[in-house]
């Protein structure tokens, strides 16, 4: 399998997740006011836009941005490497690919953000009355659904690998 098509598919799904991500932050920097929040359904789900500056679930955000903002984006950059080159050792079959496609658009869609701002906008926030899961993102959605994608791979198709490398 050429490495052009190998890599087509997760790329293209990290393309479109990282654009969805970044289009969805640009209407909320634009049409809310930092800590505004809309009731989509009251009881369950408000748009609120809100600065995440640290990492998921807004953990380190009390630490020094001006050390932990780059260190973050060494990070991502860093797991971004590891991510493409799973890509290029992974069996092209099953979840995987596209799973890893997204974790690559969501890790790209939140480092623009914290390159850009120093910190990532999140705006979804689920609750049930006053008990709140933390704002989030789409690219943590994609990001969510990649893991979720590569535990399906591992589950189901990495058995199939392993009979296949049990039978030599």
């Amino acid at each position: 399998m050429s490495l052009l098509r190998k890599f087509r598919g997760p790329l293209l799904a990290a393309l479109a997740l990282s654009l969805a991500a970044q289009a969805s932050k640009s209407w909320i920097l634009s049409s809310f006011d930092l800590y505004e929040a809309r009731a989509v359904f009251v009881r369950f789900f408000h748009i609120v836009h809100v600065r995440n500056t640290g990492v998921a679930f807004g953990l380190l955000s009390n630490l020094d941005p001006g050390w932990v903002n780059p260190l973050l984006v060494a990070t991502t950059l860093f797991a971004v490497a590891g991510v493409l080159a799973y890509i290029h050792v992974l069996p092209a079959r099953g979840p995987a690919p596209t799973g890893l496609g997204l974790i690559l658009g969501g890790a790209i869609g939140n480092l623009i953000d914290r390159a850009r701002l120093g910190y990532v906008v999140d705006f979804l926030d689920l609750h049930w009355n006053h008990h709140h899961w933390p704002a989030f993102n789409v690219a943590d959605i994609g990001i969510t659904a990649g893991i979720f994608l590569l535990m399906l791979d591992l589950l189901f198709w990495g058995k199939e690998e392993g009979r296949k490398g049990g039978a030599r």
